[in-house]
């Protein structure tokens, strides 16, 4: 069944997936965000996304993602700085995604696997693929967002596992027997629905 809906969502988006963003090489991607405008590396989809004060701000995207136009490596590690100044926390982050996908309503099924930090009332870390409340997502151990804390985050793929840290501490792991992967399945993005993220520091390197 799982097959089944994977191979649906994949013809759906592959009408969307952008064409001709270059590759991650060997040595990896940075970016600091130390100046004042996006820049072309990024594709918003509709999200009050910014950079400010040298780092990449937003409130209320309200699952409008900010995309990176990089084709990730198959096996990869993604790190970044976060805080969130909203008591809910809530922090998310996509990886594997079709690199345009948005939310057009309220609902909204990704094409990645989505980690959330402090999700539902900073009450759940999680992994989930494609549909963040669907059966299938993978729960970490009990760690709430502090509010105005910076966190150091690492999500890693390597084979069927994808692995996701704060500050070097599980926040949740999912092995998944059939691995979003390949054209339709080959980016990163930054999201949020309304809680205010700061993010920084972002560390993409090839494993």
């Amino acid at each position: 069944m799982r097959a089944a809906l994977a191979t649906s969502g994949l013809l759906l988006t592959l009408c969307c997936t952008p064409q001709g963003d270059p590759g991650i090489g060997s040595e990896g991607y940075q970016d600091d965000f130390e100046r004042t405008q996006l820049g072309d590396d990024w594709h918003n989809t509709g999200g009050p996304w910014q950079v400010r004060d040298g780092a990449l701000r937003v409130r209320g995207a309200r699952n409008r993602p900010l995309w990176l136009r990089r084709v990730l490596p198959r096996d990869v590690r993604v790190e970044f700085d976060v805080k969130s100044d909203s008591p809910e926390g809530d922090i998310k982050v996509e990886l594997f995604g079709d690199g345009s996908s948005r939310a057009t309503s309220e609902s909204y099924t990704a094409t990645s696997y989505v980690v959330i930090f402090g999700g539902w009332g900073n009450s759940t870390n999680l992994i989930a693929r494609m549909d963040e409340h669907g059966p299938d997502r993978e729960v970490g151990p009990r760690r709430p967002v502090e509010q105005g804390r910076v966190y150091h985050v690492v999500i890693e793929r390597e084979g069927s596992t994808i692995r996701a840290e704060v500050d070097g501490e599980l926040l949740a792991e999912m092995d998944d027997p059939e691995p979003l992967e390949g054209r339709g399945h080959d980016h990163f993005a930054f999201n949020n629905w309304e809680s205010e993220l700061t993010f920084d520091n972002l560390e993409v390197t090839p494993l």
